[in-house]
């Protein structure tokens, strides 16, 4: 199984794929590399744990937008499926805090 080493913010990361995936992987992790790149002129570095979280949110951010974009949603005139928007709001923020604390917790004992 190939290996091809990643760089992200300075950083070398050994990832093993399939045959002929090498290119397309290199791709996607200089894209990731230039969101990071684009904190770290905003921030500073605000430790690599961080930088990636945020660089993974907005990029989820941007897939979600586009799958929107692809699959509109039903207009709410239409909706009635029972869709609790103020616990998904809940659930959404709940999650983004226990994103950040693994975000502390990684950056605290040097895993990153």
């Amino acid at each position: 199984m190939p290996e091809v080493h990643l760089t992200i913010n300075g950083r070398s990361y050994p990832v093993a794929c399939k045959e002929g995936e090498e290119a397309r992987l290199k791709e996607l992790a200089l894209y990731i590399d230039r969101k990071t790149a684009e904190f770290v002129r905003q921030h500073g570095q605000i430790g690599e744990a961080r930088l990636l979280v945020l660089a993974t949110l907005v990029i989820a951010d941007e897939l979600a937008e586009a799958q929107a974009a692809l699959h509109p949603q039903v207009p709410p005139a239409a909706q009635g499926n029972g869709i609790d928007t103020a616990a998904l709001a809940q659930g959404l923020d709940e999650l983004a805090q226990r994103i950040e604390t693994i975000a502390v917790r990684l950056e605290t004992h040097h895993i990153a």
